[in-house]
């Protein structure tokens, strides 16, 4: 997958993104990332990117042509992306959904915004779409687009083994069950005696059952989109901490 970042600050889309998972993903070449600094397709000796806002307000607001110009070099050079996104406060929610939907796009192109933000005609002459990691506001995109591209980049295959993809928080529209290892006691407090027994389908049954309650428990926004089946078993399940203490 190929990913191409437009940004005023590349080194804080670059950083995070140089370890771990997605480090080793660049490194292999299943993810392409491309980052280039809009200040590059500026016309003055100052490389400016943004100016005053018209109709007044405070703050700057980014300038289209850089931006406009580095997206069209990207599209002639590496042809055009499958999707073009404004990394905004006021776009569409990132979720599990959204991620497995970018992810299947072969080339994907991200805009930090800055500042104020960014001139409107870039959406429009652009065709862009403005996503948002979350209901809260940044400095900046750039480290939004950093979590766009760790999401998006663990859902391409080969990346990360694809059972460990499909059991996670939201792949099934439910929160991750707890996880436990080795001592089996520690300060007190053990290990479930289902996951100590060897027997895979009551752990399967176990592991679905806490699934439903740390749901429930933290985000009972999502319990309306639950099976019947999974409604009806939530009610008997039990409620509160699961982890016994050592007598």
């Amino acid at each position: 997958m190929r990913v191409d970042v437009l940004t005023l600050f590349p080194d804080l889309v670059d950083a995070p993104l140089s370890a771990s998972i997605v480090g080793r993903a660049r490194q292999t070449g299943a993810l392409d990332l491309n980052i280039h600094d809009i200040r590059s397709w500026t016309s003055d000796v100052h490389r400016t990117a943004d100016d005053t806002p018209y109709g007044g307000g405070p703050g700057m607001v980014m300038k289209a042509e850089p931006i406009v110009s580095g997206a069209e070099w990207i599209a002639e050079t590496h042809g055009s992306p499958g999707r073009t996104y404004i990394l905004s406060a006021s776009g569409k929610v990132l979720n599990h959904e959204l991620a497995v939907e970018i992810a299947g796009q072969g080339h994907i192109l991200l805009i930090c915004g800055h500042y104020e933000g960014i001139d409107d005609r870039v959406r429009t002459l652009l065709s862009a779409e403005e996503l948002s990691i979350g209901d809260f506001v940044l400095t900046g995109g750039e480290l939004a687009a950093a979590v766009v591209i760790d999401c998006v980049t663990r859902l391409i295959p080969g990346v990360i083994k694809a059972e460990s993809v499909a059991e996670e928080s939201h792949a099934a529209g439910l929160l991750e069950y707890p996880h436990y290892t080795r001592p089996a006691t520690f300060r007190g407090l053990s290990v479930p005696d289902v996951l100590l027994s060897g027997n895979h389908g009551e752990i399967s049954r176990w592991r679905h059952q806490q699934a439903l309650v740390r749901t429930a428990q933290n985000r009972p926004d999502l319990v309306p989109r639950l099976s019947d089946l999974d409604r009806r078993a939530l009610l008997n399940a039990p409620v509160g901490d699961r982890t016994s203490e050592q007598e």
